[in-house]
């Protein structure tokens, strides 16, 4: 019987050690992932275009409306720019002048 046990217990720290092992292997991994992932998007954020060029002023005769549908839509892009880091917070209030007028 005490082989037996003995046995049973070596079989249960191999066990619990290749487990622990490969977990902390997997963590590595998924942490190489995210990193990776991150530089990836960080160099999506520097080669992402240019901010949009603001619309010209309207002519007499474009409604008063559509003007202001159009500076609204503006100001949405420009703070989904900023949102994800395309903008500056300076940029952003900078283009949200020209766009306000």
């Amino acid at each position: 019987m005490p082989g037996l046990l003995r046995g049973v217990a070596r079989t249960a720290v191999i066990s619990g050690t290749a487990t622990a092992v490969s977990n902390r292997v997997s963590r590595r991994q998924a942490g190489r992932w995210a990193q990776q992932d991150q530089e990836r998007q960080h160099a999506q954020q520097q080669a992402a275009p240019a901010p949009p060029e603001p619309q010209q002023q309207p002519t007499a005769q474009q409604p008063v409306a559509d003007d202001i549908t159009s500076k609204i839509d503006q100001l949405k892009e420009l703070a989904d720019l900023k949102a994800r880091g395309v903008l500056s917070e300076e940029e952003f209030e900078a283009q949200k002048r020209q766009v306000l007028g």
